[in-house]
């Protein structure tokens, strides 16, 4: 059991490295871009693992199956539409593993269509590689846009709603945040997440299907 457990973390691993890398990432470059030079400051503009991990998120996932990276602080007062910036910067983390989803998506057939995935180990790697990479990305990008803090999509609500109806929630935050996790742990969103992680997957699998076969 053991040996099959660290067999797993060999592709685990790299996938949740570049899963959260990508994610933090594509946070700070929108975020740069529209006006906010801190990320560059803060060295979050980089795709390096160590700039994004956070330790206690990094355990989480390993012990209870989900967690998080250090978290990019955005500053919306430096963008000249605060709303629209703050959409933009809290969207682009989750879309960027959707991508990188459909990128894998691509790769994952690809060794199938060779024959790298039956054609030794270095195929084989890759294929499961591909596999967790997958899952990874399209399941933290549907995971973040949850409307609920600390979640991107909490961000993304903070855009949607007029301030003074935000900021009444935000007063609540640190108790929402201790209501999402527990209902983490009961188990109670994971049906509902793995329904519409398999559909992405799916669609995505039916796409590159039809585009390489």
């Amino acid at each position: 059991m053991l040996q099959d457990l660290l067999s797993n973390w060999i592709y685990i691993l790299p996938a949740v490295f570049i899963a959260f890398s990508f994610h933090e990432f594509a946070h700070s470059f929108v975020a740069y871009k529209l006006g906010d030079t801190a990320q560059k400051e803060s060295g979050r503009l980089s795709l390096n693992p160590i700039n994004h991990i956070d330790p206690i998120g990094f355990i989480s996932l390993v012990l209870f199956g989900f967690g998080w990276a250090k978290p990019v602080q955005v500053n919306p007062y430096m963008f000249k539409d605060r709303k629209n910036g703050m959409i933009q910067s809290a969207v682009a983390g989750p879309l960027a593993n959707l991508i990188l989803g459909f990128v894998f998506t691509i790769l994952m057939q690809l060794t199938i269509k060779t024959g790298l995935f039956i054609n030794g180990p270095v195929g084989n790697y890759l294929y499961y590689f591909c596999v967790y990479s997958i899952v990874m990305n399209v399941g933290l990008g549907v995971f973040n846009l949850i409307p609920l803090p600390p979640l991107d999509g909490s961000k993304i609500l903070m855009g949607i709603l007029d301030e003074e109806t935000y900021f009444k929630i935000m007063q609540y935050e640190r108790y929402i945040a201790i209501f999402m996790i527990a209902i983490l742990l009961s188990g109670v969103l994971d049906g509902p997440l793995l329904y519409v992680r398999s559909a992405i997957i799916d669609f995505y699998s039916n796409i590159v299907s039809k585009i390489l076969f």
